[in-house]
């Protein structure tokens, strides 16, 4: 029988530190694809099991190295990491002692794998994410725009909108592009946009920020996008059930659908109308809108069948 054998790794821009369980050894090397397939080559397949943080970009080339050669790997929320640093009573902090700490926290948790990551879809998180940051600054300018009056500024701005707009309609075509050289992510597309409310940049958010739809249970993706309400109860006290944490960009996203959904579908408009006058808030009657799009959206790719 093989015994896992944790390896936390702490990751940066420029290193990543390793501590390895079974041999109690640190290990500091370049965050370079050289250097990590060189490290990566020392492991074995079924036996090691690589704990680190979720840091972004910094870990996808040791992700990518570890899903070729075959050795599993899971990432978790730094919060929770810290969470379960302090509540060991550790003060002191350094990469070494973090490195320690994830290999502890696997051992602790034995967490499960994670599945290898796609190229498509980190390419289309890329795409999604620099659009976003497009109408971000385009939403900057507009609200600039609306305070000018010197007509030097006035003209500098709209030509800066026209520019972001010519920008972000050149990118929407790219990732159309995108979208379409691969069967199965443009079926998932359309099935999505099947739905009422959900528009092709609202389905290409999902697509990009929540690859885990259709392979949860409705109670798990609802977590994941932060619109499952949690309890708030002790004692004598019993607060209202709030949402917290997830993903903000699939949350906002399915947020906006929820708003198109309750004008055009009257499905959707039965439910929020009845929960608004149950609940006297109209905000989580559209929160709740938003859930139930969610769990519609997991089962129609789960299912493969578009909304009916």
């Amino acid at each position: 029988m093989i015994v896992q054998n944790y390896v936390g790794c702490d990751i940066s821009k420029q290193w990543l530190d390793f501590f390895d369980e079974a041999s109690g050894r640190f290990r500091q090397i370049d965050n370079q694809a050289d250097a990590i397939a060189a490290y990566v080559a020392g492991l074995c397949p079924g036996r090691d099991f690589v704990v680190m943080e979720a840091t972004g970009v910094h870990d996808r080339l040791l992700r990518h190295a570890l899903a070729k050669a075959g050795i599993a790997f899971s990432r978790h929320n730094p919060a929770h990491t810290h969470h379960y640093a302090k509540s060991t009573r550790r003060r002191a902090k350094t990469d070494r002692l973090d490195a320690r700490m994830l290999s502890d926290y696997g051992r602790r948790y034995q967490p499960e794998a994670e599945p290898a990551p796609c190229e498509q879809n980190e390419r289309l998180q890329s795409l999604a994410r620099h659009r976003d940051h497009l109408v971000d600054m385009r939403a900057t300018a507009k609200k600039h725009l609306a305070d000018a009056f010197e007509a030097i500024v006035i003209t500098s701005l709209e030509e800066t909108i026209a520019h972001f707009d010519t920008r972000i309609k050149a990118l929407e075509s790219l990732i159309a592009d995108v979208i379409r050289q691969n069967q199965d992510t443009a079926r998932d597309h359309a099935l999505m946009v099947s739905v009422p409310g959900v528009s092709k940049v609202g389905a290409l958010s999902l697509l990009a920020h929540l690859p885990e739809l259709g392979q949860r249970s409705p109670k798990s993706i609802a977590a994941l996008a932060g619109l499952a309400p949690f309890d708030n109860k002790s004692g004598k006290l019993n607060r209202r059930s709030q949402i917290q944490g997830g993903r903000s960009r699939v949350r906002r996203a399915l947020y906006m659908a929820a708003l198109s959904a309750i004008r055009t579908c009257d499905r959707f408009k039965k439910i929020y109308t009845d929960l608004a006058a149950r609940s006297g808030s109209k905000k989580l009657a559209i929160i709740a809108v938003a859930r139930k799009l969610l769990v519609v959206l997991n089962a129609i790719i789960r299912d493969k069948t578009a909304f009916a």
